[in-house]
């Protein structure tokens, strides 16, 4: 019987809530087959630089990671968020072990372009370079592979990456492997008709149907490189791709990515 792996990304809302994080991680531990965890940062990076006086620069919604902030990323990403995520699912029997782009070059990045915007310290990500091996050996000993979204290039320098295209990118690489089921976990039910409420959730989202709730802007900032994300993961081969409620993890509620 064909291996089934399954790519859980969780959002920095979710990180942010302590009761929900806990919630989320008990049925993330109670799920069967091998399993991969992605998650972002929260905003305790945005905290940590008000309290050392460094501002926190955005454009769009996308932090700008200068020399300063990389540091400070790195240490709650990599360090805090994913050490906690790490010590929790040990008190839940999960034998997690959390990692960075960078350990074993495990996910591989390069400096984004300063072209049209100079975003700093961020990395891109090509499926294709993802250790596979690594962490197909980590899988079949059993290990939990938690991966938070710092990376690094190739002279060295640690890059901030978005935690959506690290779990497209960590899926697509994984579904060489098997049947690969990635699922991005937020605080709403899924890419909603209607932002103020939470129960119109479009069940199926094909590229038609994207492209014309772009049309009819009903989809917007945070959401379109999460949908972006997920139809890329379709078409290179991910066997499922769904984007629901954190709380709705062991459901089928949410909205189902397809082609």
């Amino acid at each position: 019987m064909e291996q089934k792996i399954s790519i859980i990304k969780i959002g920095g809302n979710v990180i942010d809530n302590e009761s929900a994080l806990q919630s989320f991680l008990r049925d993330f531990a109670s799920l069967p087959n091998p399993k991969i965890l992605i998650h972002g940062g929260g905003k305790l990076a945005s905290r940590l630089s008000e309290k050392l006086g460094i501002e926190t620069k955005m454009i769009d919604g996308r932090r700008i990671t200068d020399d300063q902030t990389i540091d400070i990323v790195t240490m709650v990403y990599a360090g805090l968020v994913n050490k906690r995520i790490v010590a929790s699912l040990r008190a839940l029997s999960c034998p997690a072990l959390g990692l960075c782009g960078a350990d074993a070059n495990v996910v591989p990045s390069h400096l984004r372009p300063k072209e049209p915007i100079d975003f700093g310290w961020v990395g891109d990500i090509s499926h294709e370079e993802i250790n596979t091996d690594f962490i197909a050996s980590l899988l079949q000993q059993g290990i939990t592979p938690i991966f938070c979204a710092i990376t690094c290039d190739e002279e060295g320098h640690l890059l901030n990456t978005n935690a959506d295209s690290v779990a497209t990118g960590v899926a697509l690489a994984c579904s060489k492997l098997g049947r690969t089921s990635l699922i991005f976990c937020m605080e709403k039910n899924g890419v909603l008709q209607d932002i103020n409420d939470p129960e119109s959730v479009i069940p199926h989202i094909d590229q038609d149907t994207f492209t014309n709730l772009l049309t009819r802007k009903l989809v917007h900032s945070g959401m379109i490189p999460k949908i972006e994300n997920a139809l890329k993961a379709i078409d290179g081969g991910v066997g499922e791709v769904i984007i629901k409620n954190a709380d709705n993890l062991l459901t089928d509620l949410g909205t189902v990515i397809g082609r």
